[in-house]
């Protein structure tokens, strides 16, 4: 993984915070940065949804560090963002479902976590910039597509609510502090170190791990729905590049995808076949909370990122897959 440098300069002159760092997100961004010689890569987490085991590796790096804290507490994350240059905010409480479950953690992890970010990036002397995981689910029912930024719809559950909150808080914090953060809104990325474990986990390691027990997965609704599949590599490069990107992207937010679309049965079937299966997937009962399709415009990316996806959706499935099953 990360063969291919996705900045330009010298890493090791920067000190980095990533939260949620123990997630799967986070902890591909920690590789990324320990590989190309980064100063330091600093991690806060709780690991309420991050693992060890993703930050195993990494733990007697000389340039690393790990706060074991939650975003909730304010003098938690002024002391995480100490001596930092750049911030990668991950840490958050994902998941529609969840979010409908158990509105007020979510809330709680998202928004008001969130606020304390903004707060301690407001206050700090040395950072340069926060880039935040921002979410498609910000499209809520708007049929448009493919989805443009400045084009959204009503959200459609309260994780998309606090998701959207989020971008809110940082055009005040822009406009009021002149803070320097940047939103990107993810449409459901993939890859290794994702994992098929709890109550929520995503579709792709969940179908994955199906195939691996040689059971049939279930499918929600009829399977057409369709998703614009973001390979991990893919989402790194837009954060590593939103770090550096010139000041015309400051305070702005995009869209981090593919810029196409599968259906969750071409999800399957794509999967059945590496795996060499002959299994049958079942249907379930639509999910609540769910948008019917999913495509993403890039271009505000690739013009103010220089942002391209190196991986295609089934390029980024084989590598994930092989990953899987070694």
């Amino acid at each position: 993984m990360y063969n291919h440098p996705h900045h330009t300069k010298d890493l090791s002159e920067f000190s980095f915070l990533i939260t949620g760092g123990a997630g799967f997100i986070g902890s591909n961004l920690v590789e990324y940065l320990l590989k190309y010689k980064a100063k330091k890569v600093r991690v806060l987490d709780n690991f309420s949804n991050g693992h060890r085991k993703n930050l195993s590796e990494f733990i007697d790096h000389q340039a690393f560090d790990l706060i074991e804290g939650d975003i909730r507490d304010l003098e938690t994350c002024k002391k995480a963002m100490n001596g930092i240059d750049y911030v990668s905010h991950q840490a958050a409480l994902g998941s529609v479902p969840r979010s409908i479950n158990d509105p007020a953690t979510t809330n709680d992890v998202n928004v008001s976590g969130f606020l304390n970010m903004l707060i301690a990036l407001k206050e700090s002397n040395t950072v340069k910039r926060m880039v935040y995981a921002a979410s498609s689910s910000t499209y809520g029912d708007s049929k448009v597509l493919p989805k443009v930024e400045d084009t959204i719809g009503k959200p459609l559950s309260p994780y998309a609510v606090t998701k959207y909150v989020n971008e809110l808080y940082a055009d005040v914090f822009g406009t009021t502090y002149n803070t320097d953060v940047i939103g990107l809104r993810y449409f459901n990325v993939f890859g290794p170190k994702q994992s098929p474990d709890g109550a929520y986990a995503a579709v792709v390691p969940l179908f994955m791990q199906a195939l691996k027990e040689q059971r049939s997965a279930t499918i929600n609704g009829d399977g057409e729905q369709t998703r614009d599949f973001t390979f991990i590599d893919n989402v790194v490069q837009a954060n590593i590049k939103s770090f550096f990107a010139s000041q015309e992207a400051k305070n702005e937010v995009f869209n981090v995808a593919c810029g196409e679309r599968i259906s969750i049965n071409y999800l399957w079937e794509s999967l059945r076949i590496a795996a060499n299966s002959e299994l049958k997937a079942i249907h379930g009962p639509t999910r609540q909370g769910d948008v019917k399709d999913s495509l993403a415009d890039i271009s505000k990316a690739q013009r103010l990122l220089a942002y391209q996806p190196r991986y295609t959706v089934r390029e980024g499935l084989k590598i994930t897959w092989d990953n899987f099953t070694s």
